[in-house]
C-alpha cells in the first residue's frame, strides 16, 4: 500500500472517529496525527505531541482500534508513536497559521494560542510529559529525600548535586521526578532541557550506523553526519535527564559512546540527572569509569510508599480522574496494594472503570467486586512463592530446596521462607517440609529477614517486588 492509499485509509478512520468521540478530543489530539504506513494489518500513526500519545493510548485506544477495524477489517490494528521531525513541521505550520489569524484575534485568544504553541515546542525539544510536575508528586517518607534533592537541582542546575542519581524499583516515581525537574527548569529559566530513556539513546545511536555489502560480506559503518547530529542534540542541552540507565548493561560500545556524552556535558558544567532501578554498583558490566562518575554526585533512593502516602496518592489520583469515592475505598486500596504507585493507580483505575460500566457510584462493594482480592489471595501457593522468588533472583526452585550455601542462593532461600510465612501464614513445620529444612531453620530465616528489613532498603525493594510478581 503506497502512502497515498495509507492517507486515504486514515481519512476514513478519522471520519469514523469524528462521529464517535467528543469534538474537543478529536480536534486537539486526533487532527494533528499523520498516517505513515500500513503493514502487517497495522496502521502506523505518528504524533507531533508526546502528550497526545500518552492521552490517546490511555483513554482512546479502544475507539481508535474499533475505527480501524471498521475501515480495514476485524484483524486490523494500529500503532501510535511520537515523531520529533513531525513535531518540528507541526510547530512551524502552527506559527504560520497563527501569523495569518492573529490580526483578527482578541488579546485573550492570542495568549491561548501562544500557550498551546509553547507547550508543543516544549514537548518537541525536551521530550516531556506535561502531566509530571512537582506540584502533583505526592511526597511521603519514602520519597522525601529524593524529592528535596530533585527540587534543589531544579532550582540550581549544575551548582550542586551533579550528577544526581535516583534509584528505586519500577513504578515508585523516578520518571516523575526527572520530568518534574525538566518542567521546573523550562518554566523558570531559559535553559535547554532534554529527557531521554537509555533505550531511546541506544536506538538513536544504532541508527547512526549503516550496513553495506561488498563481495558478499556485510560491513557496518558509521554515518558521521548522523552521529554528529545525535551528539549535538544531546550535548547542546543545559539539563540532561536520563531514565532507565540500567538498560546500558552489556552494551559495551554504547557505554563507550555514552561515556563521551557524559564527559562532554559534565566538563561544560551541564546538569545531569540519572534514574535507575539499581545502584550503580549493582548494574552488571557497567564500565567502572561510568560507575565512579555516577557515584561522585548525590545518590538518593525512592522506597515503596507507606500506608499514609499510598492513601494520599489514591486520594489525589481520584480527584484527578474526577472519580472520587468514600475514604474507606481509598483505605481498602492503599492497604492491599503496597508495592508501587503504578500498581496503586492501576487498582483504582479498575475500581473506577468497574463502577462506570456498572452504572453506579464507587462503593466498598464495588471495590471488592472489581479487585477480587480474596480470590487472588487464595490462588497463591507456597510453590508459587518459591517459583517467583527463584525467578526474581535468577535461580531455580531446586536451588532454593538444595543445601547449597552460596550467598546468593542462601539469601534467596531466606526470602522465600519469609514470604511463605508472611503471605500465606503457613506453619514453620509446613514450610520446612516444602523446603526440606528443619522448623528451627525456618524460624531462623524468618527472624533474619525481619531484622534486616528494619535497616535494609534494598531488601524492602526485593520483598515488595516479589510480592508484586505474586499478584500477576
Amino acid at each position: 500500500m503506497d502512502i497515498h492509499e495509507v492517507k486515504e485509509v486514515w481519512n476514513k478512520v478519522k471520519d469514523e472517529l469524528e462521529a464517535n468521540i467528543p469534538e474537543h478530543v478529536f480536534n486537539t489530539w486526533i487532527t494533528p496525527l499523520e498516517a505513515a504506513d500500513f503493514e502487517n494489518n497495522t496502521l502506523v500513526l505518528l504524533s507531533p505531541q508526546q502528550l497526545s500519545v500518552d492521552i490517546l493510548k490511555k483513554d482512546w485506544t479502544h475507539n481508535i482500534k474499533e475505527a480501524v477495524k471498521t475501515v480495514m477489517g476485524e484483524n486490523s490494528n494500529f500503532s501510535l508513536q511520537y515523531d520529533s521531525d513531525l513535531a518540528k513541521t507541526y510547530i512551524k505550520n502552527r506559527k504560520k497559521e497563527l501569523s495569518k489569524i492573529v490580526a483578527g484575534q482578541s488579546e485573550e485568544e492570542r495568549k491561548k494560542e501562544d500557550v498551546k504553541l509553547s507547550l508543543a515546542q516544549m514537548q518537541s525539544d525536551a521530550n516531556l510529559n506535561l502531566n509530571l510536575k512537582f506540584d502533583n508528586f505526592v511526597v511521603g517518607e519514602n520519597s522525601k529525600f529524593a524529592y528535596n534533592a530533585a527540587f534543589s537541582v531544579a532550582n540550581n542546575p549544575s551548582n550542586k548535586f551533579n550528577p544526581l542519581f535516583i534509584y528505586g524499583a519500577s513504578g515508585l516515581g523516578k520518571t516523575h521526578l526527572l520530568q518534574a525537574i525538566g518542567h521546573h527548569v523550562l518554566f523558570n529559566s531559559k535553559l535547554k532541557v532534554r529527557y531521554i530513556r537509555m533505550e531511546e539513546y541506544f536506538n538513536e545511536w544504532v541508527r547512526c550506523f549503516q550496513f553495506t555489502e561488498t563481495n558478499g560480506k556485510r560491513k557496518q559503518t558509521c554515518n558521521n553526519s548522523l552521529m554528529r547530529k545525535f551528539h549535538q542534540k544531546l550535548q547542546s542541552c543545559d539539563v540532561f535527564l536520563l531514565d532507565d540507565v540500567q538498560f546500558i548493561e552489556s552494551k559495551m560500545k554504547t557505554m563507550e559512546d555514552f561515556f563521551s556524552t557524559f564527559e562532554a556535558l559534565y566538563t561544560n558544567n551541564k546538569q545531569i540527572v540519572i534514574a535507575s532501578d539499581r545502584l550503580p554498583k549493582d548494574i552488571p558490566t557497567l564500565d567502572n569509569r561510568l560507575r565512579t562518575r555516577f557515584e561522585m554526585g548525590l545518590v538518593v533512593d525512592i522506597l515503596p510508599p507507606d500506608y499514609q502516602t499510598r492513601f494520599e496518592i489514591i486520594n489525589a489520583y481520584a480527584k484527578e480522574l474526577e472519580s472520587e469515592a468514600p475514604c474507606e475505598v481509598y483505605e481498602y486500596v492503599a492497604q492491599n496494594f503496597n508495592n508501587n504507585v503504578r500498581e496503586l493507580k492501576g487498582a483504582y483505575n479498575k475500581v473506577a472503570a468497574f463502577a462506570e460500566f456498572s452504572g453506579t457510584n464507587i462503593t466498598m462493594d464495588i471495590a471488592r467486586q472489581a479487585l477480587k482480592l480474596d480470590i487472588r489471595k487464595n490462588e497463591i501457593t507456597i510453590n508459587l512463592v518459591a517459583e517467583r522468588t527463584a525467578q526474581y533472583f535468577g535461580l531455580s526452585v531446586k536451588d532454593l530446596k538444595s543445601t547449597a550455601r552460596q550467598q546468593k542462593i542462601s539469601h534467596a532461600r531466606h526470602v522465600a521462607i519469609y514470604l511463605a510465612r508472611e503471605v500465606l501464614k503457613m506453619s514453620y513445620e509446613s514450610i520446612g517440609n516444602y523446603f526440606d529444612k528443619k522448623h528451627t531453620t525456618v524460624m531462623y530465616s524468618c527472624d533474619l529477614i525481619e531484622e534486616k528489613l528494619n535497616t535494609s532498603s534494598d531488601l524492602q525493594v526485593e520483598i515488595n517486588s516479589i510480592k508484586s510478581l505474586l499478584r500477576e
